[in-house]
């Protein structure tokens, strides 16, 4: 079955020394240390992570996808890099540097590749227009983080970006980052394992609480990770939302579980007892393939948990590739050419 993957990232081979041009530091830059293997540090020399020629070079992914039948990726960059801490100048700036990057490779492999653009979301102004430039060249989405400087994405000042995201078919795909609570979790990577799961359901209760999913109801999005912990609490958010509407309720009278199978998801729950729940929670048509490659917490056999699941193959297929392909806006037009 033809395989479509919504989450993987990707970055520059090279990335300029943002720190010398704006005269301010904490960025991330790239130290090649050795052929096909590079550092990313930020620019005090903090080390962040090691990664391979497959999180730059276009052609090395299209021979591990090719290995693994993945016949499409959906680029994504790096989320350490949305940078909506630094000056929205600036910030914009490296959204527009890291955008034209995609761009390029989906231009140059346009079956293999479709391109998710970053903002600068610390500027509403500034985040709508690069996603109208995004649109311009060629992406076909954005990737957002789960929340801006500590803020919610259900404030009122994102709203003007969802409402763009909705008004030019611009799908969304959240994830997790700068977790709350994070420094005080570092130990057994916490921060990943249990920090970007809370992550992904603040960013989904805050869209569903605050009104932004009931105003814009053709708004594509789609959280990553499988939803986090959000599935898995429905029962206990639906419950604080019938007990103390006083708290819950105060911007949106709708029922929270109401929104089951009116966003997506991906499907990087790493159980096959976790895939089959989000299957009778949403439906498979809202479960997308995702598997964070080429990191080392994503699905490392691209599908297999699909795969080797008991759904009947109308179900498999939606995973592996038709819910991607609605969530993009791209069903009945995509198809894969041999060759390239």
């Amino acid at each position: 079955m033809l395989k479509i993957d919504v989450h993987t990232h990707i970055l520059p081979r090279e990335i300029p020394r943002w720190k010398d041009k704006f005269g301010y530091g904490g960025f991330i830059a790239l130290d090649h240390h050795q052929p096909c293997r590079a550092r990313m540090l930020k620019d005090d020399g903090q080390f962040f992570r090691e990664i391979g020629d497959n999180c730059w070079s276009a052609e090395k992914r299209i021979i591990e996808c090719d290995a693994s039948g993945v016949a499409v990726q959906v680029l994504s960059t790096v989320p350490v890099m949305f940078s909506y801490w630094t000056n929205p100048a600036d910030g914009a700036e490296i959204s527009a540097f890291l955008n034209d990057g995609i761009a390029e490779i989906v231009a140059k492999f346009p079956r293999r590749f479709i391109g998710l653009g970053t903002v600068p979301l610390q500027d509403t102004a500034l985040a709508v227009k690069e996603l109208e430039r995004c649109r311009k060249i060629g992406l076909a989405g954005v990737q957002i983080g789960s929340n801006v400087n500590r803020l919610n994405l259900g404030e009122p000042r994102f709203f003007e970006f969802f409402a763009a995201c909705e008004a030019l078919s611009m799908p969304v795909f959240v994830h997790p980052w700068e977790m709350m609570g994070e420094n005080d979790i570092r130990k057994y990577w916490l921060p990943w394992l249990v920090g970007m799961p809370a992550e992904t359901s603040r960013a989904i209760c805050s869209l569903i609480f605050s009104g932004t999913l009931e105003k814009l109801p053709n708004l594509r999005i789609c959280f990553a990770h499988g939803g986090g912990s959000f599935p898995f609490t429905i029962g206990r958010i639906e419950h604080g939302f019938l007990v103390r509407p006083d708290l819950c309720a105060v911007d949106n009278a709708v029922n929270p579980r109401d929104y089951l199978g009116k966003f997506w998801l991906d499907a990087l729950v790493h159980d096959p007892l976790a895939l089959e729940y989000l299957v009778k929670l949403v439906g498979p048509e809202r479960i997308a393939l995702g598997t964070d490659y080429p990191f080392p917490l994503g699905e490392l056999e691209p599908g297999k948990l699909i795969e080797e699941s008991a759904f009947d193959d109308a179900s498999k297929a939606s995973m592996l590739h038709g819910a991607a392909l609605e969530w993009l806006g791209k069903s009945g037009e995509w198809r894969v050419e041999s060759g390239e």
